[in-house]
């Protein structure tokens, strides 16, 4: 068993544990309901591997019904958690005033039922669903004034696979042809750690036409679910992948791309494929980087002028993208480096575990170059 794994388990028990506790004390439990609660916890907490094991026998059915049930209750739990803690620390400074102002504040300090419910509410408040389309506009003497406008249209962490299938799909894909975009990026992870039975979906983002192509890079989740058959996925779906290479549409654009960290660890690669790559870009017209992890090497600024990712989910689920935030300087939207590059991270198109977004919606995102005269 891998330390991830043992970490994650003992984390999440814990997470249920807290929530254990707050249910007996606010809703009075006896002996027998104790029980049952604590049955249907660990249930929850083993779900994640039931559902792998079941897929690996090939018991799809099965692994995507606890893959929902699971999922969902990962993010009921992760956000009950974070509300429960705010509703403590609120209780905390009540007893705090009850001792300096010598007054009874016990009806609020009180009111197991009232803070348990609401915090309960909070945790299942969802948008997924609502995909939302961004738009950016950049200016650039790099677009000639005949093409005048070159429109790119960015997916990223659609994370395909039991939770993310046909439904989801077809609402991405319909976002994307409303934009009528001329190129096409995806930006990594495009497909999730489960590969069974997913080249249907790979068919089905192939019907998504654009004139000048399609192209993407890998993601950690590449790496993750396989990356001889992540390949072959991207592939089908109708996209030029780009490892550590750059394809010139003369005339208009330079797409160039690079592998996930994660996929150039386990291949034993050079870690200085960035750098190779940049060295090699005629940067005379607009140059667009694909990288999964929105990581800037400041000294690389000049060798492109838009970089777009993904990765961070914005956090995914509230509080979460402020724990994203130390990791990642720039971990969600857009940014202007002031010398001519621009940088834009997604919030990502899908999801990945809990089928659930809090205050972190997805998105499609349609990237405007259009011609800025000297």
């Amino acid at each position: 068993m891998s330390l991830f794994l043992v970490t994650f388990i003992l984390l999440y028990s814990g997470l249920n544990f807290y929530a254990f506790l707050k249910a007996r004390t606010a809703l009075s439990l006896g002996a027998s309901s104790s029980v049952c609660l604590s049955f249907f916890l660990i249930i929850m907490i083993l779900a994640p591997i039931f559902v792998r094991v079941s897929e690996r026998a090939g018991l799809e059915g099965i692994a995507r019904i606890l893959a929902y049930i699971g999922y969902i209750w990962m993010a009921v739990i992760l956000i009950f958690f974070v509300t429960g803690i705010l509703a403590d620390i609120f209780r905390l400074i009540i007893y705090g005033l009850e001792l300096v102002l010598n007054k009874d504040f016990s009806f609020i300090t009180s009111a197991h039922p009232i803070y348990f419910f609401m915090c309960l509410s909070a945790a299942l408040f969802l948008e997924a669903r609502n995909i939302r389309t961004e738009y950016i506009s950049i200016p650039t003497n790099k677009i000639s004034a005949d093409v005048g406008r070159v429109r790119i249209a960015q997916i990223s962490d659609v994370h395909l696979g039991l939770i993310v299938g046909e439904e989801r799909l077809r609402t991405i894909i319909q976002a994307v042809q409303q934009a009528k975009p001329d190129i096409l990026v995806s930006t990594g992870d495009l497909v999730d750690a489960q590969l069974d039975n997913i080249d249907k979906l790979a068919d089905l983002l192939k019907t998504v036409d654009t004139k000048y192509g399609k192209f993407a890079v890998t993601g950690n989740h590449e790496f993750y679910a396989g990356l001889e058959r992540s390949l072959e996925i991207t592939g089908r779906a109708g996209f030029t992948m780009l490892r550590g290479k750059a394809e010139i549409i003369p005339g208009l654009i330079t797409i160039a791309g690079v592998d996930d960290e994660a996929v150039r660890g386990w291949l034993k690669g050079d870690n200085t494929e960035e750098n190779k790559l940049c060295s090699e870009i005629d940067n005379s017209q607009f140059t667009v980087l694909l990288k999964h992890r929105p990581v800037v090497y400041k000294g690389l600024l000049c060798s492109y002028d838009l970089q777009l990712s993904g990765h961070t989910h914005k956090g995914q689920i509230f509080p979460f993208g402020l724990i994203t935030r130390l990791f990642f300087e720039t971990y969600c939207g857009f940014i202007d480096f002031k010398n001519g590059t621009y940088m834009y991270v997604s919030r990502g198109t899908g999801t990945w575990g809990p089928p659930i977004r809090f205050l972190a919606p997805p998105e499609v995102t349609i990237i405007d170059l259009f011609h800025k005269p000297n």
